[in-house]
């Protein structure tokens, strides 16, 4: 997840009306999602659904179409597990400003169109991980937060008032109760981010992983993890301590190299991949790569989208469309905005996984979904 200064952005987000056990202010909007709560996911849009009895031609990318009969396929489905639903750009703010309409509804709206029928709201800090744990409660069944502070974010610890100590028994705290009502789904975003140590120090970095990963074994829940040009202290203190984490976790919007992948996969990681995981060939190479029962699938919006000099652009060939996007300024009901990445896009991150492996979208989504159930739980039974 990148990550830009968090002060503002979190006192302005939720500003009047949220419950004091999680945050003084609260949703100045409040989101209704009406029928498509339902955890049975009802009124699959056209684009997934299948009439009795008539045989279903699968989108295929690499290899020959195949028409399969209706009892033998299944409509699309897809976890985005990396979604930053709680930044303001997502209800029409932007710097401070609103620039146009809250359209939280919308966005949920259209990726549940395309088969997003879960959402893994990220926790970056211990005030997001609040926000991500009330857009949880407030949506339960489909959205489940993570909590934990981002390795950017790790000088906050120090600058905490009452020290780390204090901070630090605050996301206990924190990840205990909302494990305990469902809510929290996995520990993250954490790790480590040498590329960005402007923004937070390697000390700091170092030291607050690794108190954070005691905190997750402790509490039990999957990590959800980052790492960026750290891969060597990033696996010495995660490896002692994976073993006693039996669903272990993932590395989120992985951008490492074939051997770095392979590493996490030994581990017994799985990884998240994004459009800012398929930007180059050598990307694509290891995306290709990645076995199946370890992929998981995300947008990390708002940031991370497919590019047109994505390397990854090139596959979307048959992708499915997204809806017209304008500028921020000109936003109208039904549009997106330019440069805001959305979970609906989802669906083209798994397209472009299929061509790259030469396999059905079909297969890329059954095999995502099935392993984000198996590892978060997310209110499924394990498959």
């Amino acid at each position: 997840m990148p990550i830009k200064s968090v002060g503002k952005r979190a006192l302005n987000l939720f500003s009047r009306n949220i419950t004091s056990s999680v945050r003084p202010t609260g949703i100045d909007r409040p989101v209704s999602l009406g029928s498509y709560m339902s955890p049975s996911l009802a009124g699959l849009s056209s684009v997934n659904s299948i009439s009795a009895g008539n045989p279903r031609t699968i989108s295929t990318v690499g290899k020959q179409q195949t028409t399969l009969n209706m009892a033998e396929s299944k409509p699309l489905r897809y976890v985005d597990i990396g979604i930053n639903l709680s930044d303001p750009v997502f209800r029409g703010e932007y710097h401070g400003k609103q620039a146009h309409d809250d359209d939280l509804e919308d966005v949920i709206q259209r990726a549940r169109d395309v088969g997003c029928f879960k959402f893994m709201v990220t926790g970056s800090d211990l005030v997001e991980s609040k926000h991500a744990i009330h857009i949880a409660a407030k949506y339960p069944g489909f959205c489940y937060a993570t909590v934990g502070v981002h390795p950017c974010q790790a000088k906050l610890f120090d600058e905490y008032p009452g020290g780390p100590s204090k901070m630090l028994d605050e996301l206990r705290t924190l990840a205990i109760e909302a494990t305990q009502s469902g809510h929290a789904v996995a520990f993250g975003e954490i790790g480590l981010d040498y590329d960005r140590l402007f923004l937070s120090p390697k000390e700091p970095q170092l030291k607050y992983f690794e108190a954070q990963l005691n905190l997750a074994v402790e509490i039990q829940l999957p990590l959800f993890l980052h790492s960026r040009a750290a891969s060597e202290d990033f696996e010495r203190l995660l490896g002692p301590r994976l073993a006693k984490l039996p669903k272990r976790g993932l590395v989120h919007s992985f951008t490492g190299t074939m051997d770095e992948m392979n590493r996490m996969i030994a581990l017994g990681l799985d990884v998240g991949v994004n459009g800012c995981s398929m930007k180059t060939e050598e990307n694509l190479e290891v995306v290709k790569a990645i076995p199946l029962d370890r992929l998981q699938i995300e947008t990390d919006g708002p940031w991370c989208e497919i590019r047109p000099s994505h390397a990854s652009a090139k596959h979307l060939d048959g992708a499915p469309d997204l809806p017209k996007a304008v500028k921020k300024e000109k936003w109208q009901k039904g549009c997106m905005v330019k440069g805001r990445n959305e979970p609906i896009a989802i669906a083209r991150v798994a397209h472009v996984i299929a061509s790259v492996k030469g396999i059905t979208v079909e297969e890329v989504c059954e095999a995502a979904w099935n392993n984000s159930i198996r590892m978060f739980g997310l209110g499924e039974e394990s498959p």
